[in-house]
């Protein structure tokens, strides 16, 4: 699976990349993880407010530090 972090940096976006790394290893997920700060491309996924969480291309979450268990749910595949 893909995970991207979008962000500028910020402690929000650093947190919302440790939780997702953190939740991604105890779910056993084969994944690759990546952190977006680029605004520009950050815009092509339509989010406004960061962090964002995208998974395999969908954004799963954006604006919000979501709880570790919320994020292992996201990242189940066909998850919203």
């Amino acid at each position: 699976m893909q995970i991207k972090i979008l962000g500028t940096g910020c402690a929000k976006c650093s947190k919302l990349a440790e939780l997702t790394e953190a939740a991604a290893k105890e779910t056993g997920a084969d994944y690759t993880l990546e952190k977006v700060m680029e605004i520009d491309k950050i815009i092509v996924y339509g989010v406004i407010s960061t962090p964002a969480l995208v998974v395999d291309g969908q954004v799963r979450c954006s604006g919000r530090v979501p709880a570790i268990d919320e994020i292992k749910k996201m990242l189940q595949p066909g998850q919203n």
